[in-house]
């Protein structure tokens, strides 16, 4: 095992969450104006609604379903009657649907910014490195599916959540476990946790706020009209 797999593998995750908690916590505390979503709704309405639901409902459930698949021990599967092989299929059928769902949403809003010449004015360029940058992890996350289909086992993906396991309780030997685990899994894990790197100083911000208001679940669609 490399120096540099020793890093992202091991010390990285926990740089990536401290930034992420302090980071959001700094910007909460002194730029509270900049704690918004930018909408685009008032340029321009277009497809927006489609393509917001569609990334919406597609990344927050692939969150929830990665955090659920990587830290749920294996003895409780088993509790469940479910086994590796099983557990990997649901991962791999679940996976593609709601990987798809955003895709989808996620072109249609870059469509958008990039397209559109009054949204692309006010777009600035880390709103365009992040929509590129979640482009590229969630296309990589699809392009593990193929991977997967070629070993069903289930070995990897105990391996992919035994590392996260390790993470989480502050074991050590975390990168050793996933030495031999396929290049597209690393990158994926890379772009994952860089996203929290990234997260405080984004648009992203505003997640917090959804997740701190159960009314956000339920709340009509907001609609901007001019006077």
């Amino acid at each position: 095992m490399s120096y540099l797999d020793h890093f992202i593998f091991t010390l990285y995750p926990y740089i990536a969450l401290s930034i992420f908690l302090l980071g959001s916590l700094i910007r909460f505390d002194r730029e509270q104006y900049t704690w918004k979503s930018d909408s685009s709704q008032m340029l321009k309405r277009g497809n927006l609604r489609m393509g917001s639901i569609c990334f919406h409902i597609g990344i927050l459930s692939l969150f929830a379903t990665h955090l659920v698949g990587l830290l749920t021990p294996v003895a409780v599967y088993h509790a469940f009657g479910l086994t590796a092989e099983v557990k990997q299929m649901m991962a791999i059928v679940g996976g593609a649907a709601l990987g798809v769902l955003c895709l989808v949403g996620l072109l249609i809003l870059l469509h958008r910014r990039f397209t559109e010449p009054r949204i692309r004015a006010v777009t600035s360029f880390g709103d365009k490195v992040l929509l590129l940058w979640l482009l590229l992890t969630l296309s990589l996350g699809l392009g593990s599916i193929f991977v997967s289909v070629d070993h069903l086992d289930g070995h990897v993906m105990m391996l992919l959540g035994s590392w996260a396991q390790h993470i989480v309780t502050f074991r050590s030997g975390a990168a050793e476990i996933i030495t031999y685990v396929p290049w597209i899994y690393k990158v994926h894990m890379f772009m994952g946790m860089t996203l929290f790197v990234i997260f405080p100083f984004s648009r992203l911000v505003h997640v917090w706020s959804g997740f701190g208001s159960l009314a956000y679940l339920t709340r009509a669609w907001q609609l901007v009209r001019p006077r």
